[in-house]
Formats: C-alpha cells, structure tokens, sequence
C-alpha cells in the first residue's frame, strides 16, 4: 500500500494466544488498518486466528513447541511462561528476515500483549520501536502486583482466596477479590507477574483497552509508576469500522431469531466465557435455577463446560419445564445479543471483555468469576460502578434464582439498568471526537508515525 508515492508503514501485532486478548488485538488492527496502516499478525500456532476472517492482515505463523500437555495442563501462568520461553527465537528470526529483505513495508513498531513479554527482548535486538497491549482493566493491574508483592513478603496464601477481609489501601478490594490463579499455583503466578512488569520504560508506550470515565483513578496511578505515555483507548470494539469475526468457537446466530420474538428487556443472557467449566452438579443447578426463576433466558452451553463427565445432564423433564422459555447455543454472537433490545441482564463470568461489552450496551449484570481478573472485575461492576449484583457463593438453584429475579423483576435491578444506561453514555462521549478515548487514539497514531 503506497500514500503520497511512499510505502506505508507495517506494524507487527502479536496477542497472547487466548480468545479475551486475541479479540481485543485484532480489534486494534482493523482501528489501525483504517489509520491506514499495514497489519502484520505474528501469532502462535496455539489458538491461531482464521487468516480468512481478516482478509486485510498479513499473518506469520510463530512455532510455539507447546506439547498437548502443557495445554491440556489447565495452568495458564505456566504455559505463557512457557510461550514466552519457546517463541523467542522464533520472532527474531522471521522478523530479522523481514528487516533485512526490503520486500515488505518498513516496520514502524511492534505492538504485543503484555502476557508476551519476551517481545521486548526481540524488539531491543532489532532496533524495534515497542507498544504493549494490556487488555485487562487497570484495577486488575494494580491487583495482580498487590498479589504477587503479598505472596513476595509471605502475606498471602491460597487460603487467602475466600478471605472477606479488605485489602489495606486498595479499596473496595477483598483479598478474596485479588486476582488468584485457576492452577492455584502461586508462585509460578507470582514469578509471571514479576517477569511482566519488570520492564518498565523500554516500551515507547502502553495502550489499554479502557476508558477515562470507568478507571480515571486507577489510570493516574499507574502513570505515576510508568514513565511512558499510558494511552486509554477502550472500547477498542466500539471504535472505527466492525471487526471481521475473530471468534475461535464457532458462532450459533440462529439464537438471534430467538431474541427477535421476546420483548423489550425480557431475557438474561447466560455465559461464563470461552475457559471456565463446570462440573455436573454446578451445570444442574444453573439449569434449574434459570428454570425456577420463570424469566426468559439465552444460555451459551459449551461442549466443553462440563469437568470429567459426558452424559446429557439437560435432561428431558428440564427441556419440557422450559418450553420456548429458553434457548440454548454452543456459542453465540455476544456482542451483537448484548446490543438487541431484547436483553436486559447478563449472567457473566466478568471477563473484561465481557465486562466492557456489557458496559457498552447499558446491560446490568450478575457476576459469577471463576478466576483471575474476573475477581477484580466483579467487584468493581458490583461495587464500585453499581451495574450489577455477584453471586458470591457456590452455585445453587436458589440463589441463582433469587439474583436473577432481583436483577430482571426487582426495584434493585430497575436501579442497575438506569445506573447501567448513564455509564453507556459516558463511554459514547469517550469514543465521540474530542473525547478521551479519540484523543488518545489519535495521540497514538502520531506517536507512530513519529517512529
């Protein structure tokens, strides 16, 4: 591509190899695509994108030497250890090639994933300019370092992951609300952490996938601790032209039909995410508890949802106490559901994609985290921006139940939805021109091309 009789510039954009941060890197592509950019997708052969759902980007293959066990394994903090060990090489070498060729446009930068921190190094040896991505909020940032200092001076354990207590200076969070691992390997997590954040200023800057109005505070905290630009460009899925599909599940849109038929704000959307399982006795109470709550629902079931067993636990007497009440999908279009008029309430695992998505469409929420940043983003959804209400405890039909009568029939949730409506305005005056998020995409976009 050629402006102004010279080639344009390429950037090298590689997420961490999971659906919550591809989404939102190649969400960041097509912004800079249409900034008139050339795109270049290194990647994992781990979860890799369809190169045909973005005809518009280049894609490098990267080798990750990831064996089915180490995926398999569950342990997240482990396995990006693991990529950030195995892919180093790799990069260097195919972006030594596309350095030295000059068959490809110049490269202006690489933009990476904070998870994939070994770009740096890569960077450094090319004479790279750097960005980082970082697709989480920035409370979770400052939660995943409080974790990880705790765990340094021996103050934390896993123990500590039910604890109601607060954590000193860091209202409103508990220590059960800090963002402990799924493999509740601590230390592994706490050395991943480390390993992340230890470099500080050799990146030119850090792009974040949030806003001014939702962590203004949180934001000016962290630029204290970084010398470099910190630019909030959220919600990178509300800016520019829509994204091709970059799903790694296969889409079921004939739930939107579905949705077609229901009334205004009638139905609880349900989805716990791309990772999260349950086990038989959680699937069963979830059921039930939609059941029991006589509200219209859409129910994204993964194949893979339940632990261990394989046997069909939707049973019959189920299917027929529901009728046409409910609707279950592998795997919807959560965007374009959470958009309908149909919906007004999301049952969530808080995932900050989810979260913003959420947010964007003025849908107030009942959160169920099961790991991670989903902890720190329930409580902020429940406590902090007061659009949603957390299911604290293990999963029972009562109680799932009660939430989503308190959520979709109740005075409470009346309040929610209001709450939920005023910060979706916030968020479309972020991305109007002259808005916070607009200004710090365009003082990105300078920043590059002063590269």
């Amino acid at each position: 591509m050629e402006k102004n009789g010279q080639r344009s510039r390429r950037l090298v954009l590689l997420p961490c190899p999971f659906q919550g941060h591809i989404n939102p890197m190649l969400q960041l592509g097509t912004i800079l695509h249409s900034k008139e950019f050339s795109i270049t997708i290194a990647h994992t052969e781990f979860n890799s994108p369809n190169p045909s759902n973005h005809p518009n980007f280049n894609f490098l293959p990267i080798p990750d030497g990831l064996s089915v066990q180490d995926i398999s394994s569950g342990d997240i903090p482990s396995l990006i250890q693991r990529l950030n060990v195995n892919c180093k090489s790799h990069l260097q070498e195919c972006l030594s090639q596309i350095v030295t060729g000059g068959q490809q446009d110049d490269i202006a930068c690489i933009i990476y994933d904070e998870l994939m921190f070994f770009v740096e190094t890569v960077a450094n040896f090319l004479k790279l300019p750097s960005i980082i991505l970082r697709t989480t909020s920035a409370a979770t940032l400052i939660a995943r370092t409080t974790l990880a200092q705790l765990k340094l001076e021996d103050l934390v354990s896993l123990e500590d992951s039910v604890s109601q207590d607060l954590v000193p200076n860091h209202h409103p969070l508990r220590f059960k609300d800090l963002p402990f691992p799924s493999s509740r390997k601590l230390e592994t997590f706490s050395q991943l952490v480390i390993d992340m954040y230890k470099i500080k200023t050799s990146s030119s800057v850090i792009i974040w996938n949030t806003m001014d109005c939702l962590e203004l505070s949180s934001l000016a905290r962290i630029q204290q601790q970084y010398q470099v630009p910190n630019l909030p460009i959220g919600p990178l899925h509300k800016f520019g032209p829509g994204p091709p599909n970059s799903s790694l599940l296969k889409e079921d849109t004939s739930c939107m039909a579905w949705l077609e038929k229901q009334t205004k704000n009638s139905v609880i959307y349900v989805s716990l995410g791309s990772i999260a399982a349950m086990d038989e006795k959680e699937l069963v109470e979830m059921a039930w508890g939609l059941a029991n709550s006589q509200q219209r629902f859409l129910w994204v079931f993964r194949p893979d949802s339940i632990r261990g067993s394989k046997n069909e636990v939707l049973s019959q007497i189920f299917k027929e106490t529901v009728g046409e009440r409910g609707c279950i999908v592998n795997w919807a279009p959560q965007k374009e559901v959470l958009a309908h008029s149909a919906v007004g309430g999301f049952l969530s695992h808080c995932g900050w994609n989810s979260t913003l998505e959420s947010i964007c469409e003025g849908i107030p929420m009942i959160c169920k985290p099961c790991f991670g940043d989903q902890r720190v983003n329930a409580r902020y959804v429940s406590h902090v921006w007061r659009v949603g209400l957390e299911l604290e405890n293990e999963l029972e039909r009562g109680e799932i139940e009660k939430a989503i009568r308190r959520l979709m029939a109740g005075k409470e949730g009346e309040a929610m939805r209001e709450r939920a409506k005023n910060l979706k305005e916030e968020v479309e005056l972020c991305i109007k021109e002259c808005g916070s998020s607009s200004n710090s995409l365009n003082k990105l976009v300078e920043m590059i091309m002063s590269f």
